[in-house]
């Protein structure tokens, strides 16, 4: 591993991912950290003030840790568009007696300069960007302060855009990834390239460390990524059952369900590209479904939080890589130290 990820204390190669919405807890991230990995705080959908005090809880173990944050990387939505949509969604509300045309078109930034003035104020470890990269005068300020960045790509045109701004790594996201794509250009859904082809790929054009993520949940499937170029890995869906994750009952089922052996790439719950086991919401309006981010999350996601409180999996986002069928219910410290068997 470089002298750059090795300083922040990894005694073995495995990142435990940022997963937004609640599985990735501090618990989750301190666990990581105590298996010889790090884990990185999911920065995205909270204030700056929820996200400072899951940091102070996490400094509390004395342990090395991230933050991810989504940067700004808006995909606007007529408000034609969005009223279709929340018209057609309205049956699926029904059942919980929401009302979804009270939801107003939300286009924030999900409090961005908020959070990268409590990172700059409060610097910690690393952090990592998803979804769009921030202006170098950013980076250049977090570096500054003792942060090693990371920027998540999933091309060599995205690679070297990160490469030109400034950050110290590159996460390096292929499409089995669950959960979002952090694809800049979200109108396009990445191509099917396996991790091995798209480290080398990129491992072309940069010579930064490269942390590759998506679809790696067993040690072979690790060993692998690290053969191919990789200075670590990062790994999420795996960790969705472990003790220490704050994924809802309904999506731990649901990943040990043997009958949802699919998952689909879809924009149906937030406008944006991600994969997700495909349930009866993906079914019927994968298709339908416009291109609108952060929009559509918002408008989804009262629906989405009365189906978890019911058990409901239909109507439920339930994120998951291709290497879902890997995901365990015990503590993450032995995943983590399975994940590392072979290295």
């Amino acid at each position: 591993m470089p002298s750059t990820l090795t300083a922040l204390g990894l005694s073995v190669p495995v990142l435990a991912a940022p997963m937004a919405g609640g599985p990735s807890t501090p618990g989750l991230v301190v666990a990581a950290a105590e298996a010889g990995g790090l884990g990185l705080l999911a920065g995205g959908y909270k204030s700056a003030d929820a996200l400072a005090g899951q940091i102070a809880e996490v400094r509390a173990a004395d342990v090395p840790f991230g933050v991810n944050v989504f940067a700004p990387n808006p995909v606007p939505i007529d408000d034609t568009a969005y009223r279709r949509y929340a018209e057609l969604l309205q049956p699926e509300a029904d059942r919980y007696g929401l009302d979804l045309s009270a939801v107003a078109r939300t286009e924030d930034d999900d409090h961005w300069q908020d959070k990268i003035d409590l990172l700059l104020g409060d610097p910690v470890p690393l952090v990592s960007f998803t979804f769009g990269v921030p202006d170098p005068a950013v980076l250049r300020a977090l570096r500054a302060a003792g942060t090693f960045v990371a920027q998540t790509v999933t091309s060599r045109e995205e690679a070297r855009r990160a490469a030109e701004a400034g950050v110290d790594a590159l996460v390096v996201q292929c499409s089995a990834a669950g959960g979002h794509s952090g694809t800049l250009t979200p109108e396009r859904v990445p191509p099917a390239v396996p991790i091995a082809e798209l480290l080398r790929e990129i491992g072309q054009v940069t010579g930064l460390p490269l942390i590759a993520a998506g679809g790696l949940a067993t040690a072979e499937a690790v060993a692998g990524a690290l053969h191919a170029g990789a200075a670590a890995v990062s790994v999420g869906t795996v960790l969705l059952r472990a003790d220490e994750s704050g994924a809802s009952d309904p999506h731990k089922a649901a990943l040990a369900d043997p009958a949802r052996d699919r998952t689909v790439v879809t924009r149906a719950f937030s406008g944006r590209p991600a994969r997700a086991l495909r349930n009866a919401f993906t079914d019927r309006y994968h298709d339908l479904a416009p291109l609108g981010y952060p929009a559509v999350h918002h408008l989804t996601s009262p629906l989405r939080r009365a189906a978890a409180a019911a058990g409901d999996a239909e109507r439920l986002n339930l994120w998951a890589g291709a290497g879902h069928r890997h995901a365990t219910a015990e503590p993450a410290a032995r995943i983590l130290s399975r994940l590392t068997a072979d290295l």
